[in-house]
């Protein structure tokens, strides 16, 4: 199967000419997180299988991606007292050989393919994260709840205490993109990550007052579609792609259509975006202002419109880099302010 990777999709965007102390110390520190606190390999000095499971995973796809058979050795051998013996590494030790390796060839491409392995790693668990908090609670779940040893029974309610532990759950893995964020920004790297993805961020205050905020609106299923045609914006930005800005108007279009729909405002008859535009903005609903409904589809026609339809035999068009940033900018602002409303 097919993985999107940190290190395929900025291939073309040279991250750091060189490999220096800061890289080193950033990549342990992010392997570290994985390995200590989202996902241990032992637990009272016994193997735990649900971290065997993600470990051979995650090694075993990444492989693949970067076209090699192994990471590093599965198997080692060495001679004592005469005698040669052999012994197979666990998955995370083949994964941290790997990653703390002596860089050979590109820096850059070195440290992508790491950050790869670090990435896949957090996408992993904030996919384990959000399924367990969509399911309805099990017994199983109940039952853990209620014991903090074999035997031992708590009084409470189970459920109630099945909750909390899956709060706890999410609050540490939280806790560990927040770490990792400010990895990043101490080895001075223009990352951030969020839902899945590391991505290159261009302003630091855009990313704490605009873009933390909102990706972390757009965790839940509801906000799918606008997550993915956001994180497509980004990344043809990052890679001086076509037409970034037309996805980020589109992250925006599906966020008003959305909002539309779940407050029961959609009646069929509408033909594009200018229509929801009025669902939202009609004086019964009053969602947004006039002045508001008047702004965003201003944008909508001058921006998203012309990326949305065939030149034909006129000029292609196009947006300098500052109207580029620009558009993605405005475009989460409002997604996060028209969600912050319902």
């Amino acid at each position: 199967m097919l993985v999107d990777i940190f290190a395929r999709r900025y291939e073309g965007s040279q991250l750091r000419e060189a490999f220096e102390e800061r890289d080193s110390r950033l990549l342990v520190q992010s392997f570290r997180i994985l390995a200590e606190d989202l996902s241990p390999y032992y637990i009272d000095g016994k193997e735990n299988p649900a971290s065997v499971s993600f470990w051979t995973t995650l090694e075993s796809s990444l492989s693949r991606e970067l076209g090699v058979k192994e990471l590093s050795r599965h198997w080692s051998s060495y001679t004592t007292n005469g005698q040669f013996q052999t012994f197979k590494n666990t998955l995370l030790t083949v994964c941290e050989t790997w990653l703390t390796q002596v860089p050979a060839g590109s820096p850059d491409t070195f440290i992508k393919e790491r950050l790869s392995l670090i990435e896949l790693g957090f996408r992993t668990k904030e996919t384990e994260i959000v399924a367990m908090n969509s399911r309805d609670i099990s017994d199983g779940e109940k039952l853990l709840a209620s014991l903090t040893r074999p035997g031992l029974r708590l009084p409470g309610d189970p459920e109630e205490g099945a909750r909390a532990r899956r709060a706890m759950r999410t609050k540490v893995f939280q806790t560990a993109v927040d770490e990792l964020n400010t990895r990043f920004r101490q080895a001075k790297y223009p990352l951030n990550y969020h839902n899945g993805f590391i991505q290159i961020v261009t302003d630091d205050l855009v990313q704490i007052e605009v873009e933390t905020p909102f990706w972390s609106l757009l965790a839940t299923p509801q906000w799918r579609n606008v997550d993915l045609d956001m994180k497509e914006a980004l990344d043809l930005r990052d890679s001086d792609g076509r037409d970034p800005a037309f996805y980020a108007a589109r992250a925006l279009e599906s966020t008003i259509k959305i909002i539309s729909d779940t407050k029961g405002w959609t009646h069929g008859k509408e033909k594009g975006a200018h229509n929801y535009i009025d669902n939202l903005g009609s004086k019964t609903n009053a969602f947004i202002a006039p002045w508001e409904s008047a702004l965003i589809k201003d944008f909508f026609t001058h921006v998203r419109n012309p990326f949305g339809h065939g030149a034909g035999s006129s000029t292609m068009p196009s947006l300098t880099r500052p109207q580029t940033e620009w558009a993605i900018e405005f475009s989460m602002s409002w997604i996060k302010n028209l969600i912050r409303r319902m």
